[in-house]
């Protein structure tokens, strides 16, 4: 198990190194691609679907403000690369991988800093490649006990199921995010994990290139004594604009937690890029 674990850590150095060489395998052009307001607003409305055809890689910087009894600042970089596959002509797999980097505070009177890679999710989506009104995208997730500190992360690998639902009207994009990770293996001496994550999002394309969003990522242990949710309201600005010669996304966002655990954060803000990179077929 433990040769497993160090395994798991090794995926946020994997990840790096499959971006760059993705970039560059796939840039052969000198300058950014060039895109009607039509195309524009074709691409945004797609950045807002997660189960659409675009192989992604987010860079979504966080700074979540008055954490722990110091009230101090926790840095969490989440990557993020979304890929797409053709599984048949009526089927897709979407897989998204989720690497958080964390640089936390004392939680606890006379506790230290910390700073590393906390445990890594796996989410794979079957979707229909011919949707109708409704997208949607279901399959599992997978949370691995890749946490390179014991307060970053459960010590436990956890696993159960994940479902995307959404419709994209007009210049409107509203759906939701579900899963639900039970832990099956790991350090017997940590809690077990039992946990849900609910993400109700709308977006709406104010111009081709811009889109406005709202959120809520909220966060049910339902094995805590203490406090069961954790629940932000965010809301975002997305410019479209490129990153060399890729397209790519600029976002801003602000929220404020309205459910907490006491040394939980009280308010967050974030910046994301997300790099649109050619699909390999």
């Amino acid at each position: 198990m433990e040769e497993m674990r160090r395994h798991t850590r090794t995926i946020a150095t994997v990840t790096f190194v499959f971006v760059a060489l993705w970039i560059a395998a796939a840039s052969d052009a000198q300058e950014p691609a060039k895109y009607t307001p039509a195309e524009e607003t074709e691409l945004a409305m797609k950045l807002s679907n997660p189960l659409s055809d675009l192989v992604s890689v987010p860079f979504q910087f966080n700074w979540d403000q008055k954490v722990g009894p110091g009230e101090d600042t926790r840095f969490i970089l989440n990557l993020q690369p979304a890929m797409p596959f053709t599984l048949s002509e009526n089927w897709n797999l979407i897989a998204r991988l989720i690497v958080p980097f964390v640089s936390q505070p004392a939680l606890f009177e006379g506790g230290s800093p910390t700073f590393g890679v906390s445990d890594v999710l796996t989410s794979f989506f079957f979707s229909p490649s011919r949707p109708g009104a409704v997208i949607w995208g279901v399959g599992p997730a997978i949370s691995m006990r890749s946490a390179s500190e014991p307060t970053l992360g459960t010590g436990k690998w956890s696993a159960g199921p994940s479902i995307v639902v959404l419709r994209q009207t007009g210049p409107w994009t509203y759906g939701m995010l579900w899963n639900q990770v039970w832990s099956f293996a790991g350090d017997p001496a940590r809690r077990d994990v039992n946990q849900m994550f609910l993400q109700p999002f709308v977006s709406y394309q104010a111009t081709p290139s811009v889109t406005l969003s709202m959120s809520t990522e909220t966060t049910a242990n339902w094995e805590s004594d203490d406090h069961t949710w954790t629940v932000p309201i965010q809301v975002f600005v997305s410019k479209l604009s490129s990153f060399g010669p890729f397209p790519a996304s600029y976002q801003l966002g602000l929220g404020t937690f309205v459910s907490k655990p006491e040394i939980g954060p009280s308010w967050r803000l974030r910046l994301n890029m997300v790099i649109l990179l050619p699909r390999r077929r």
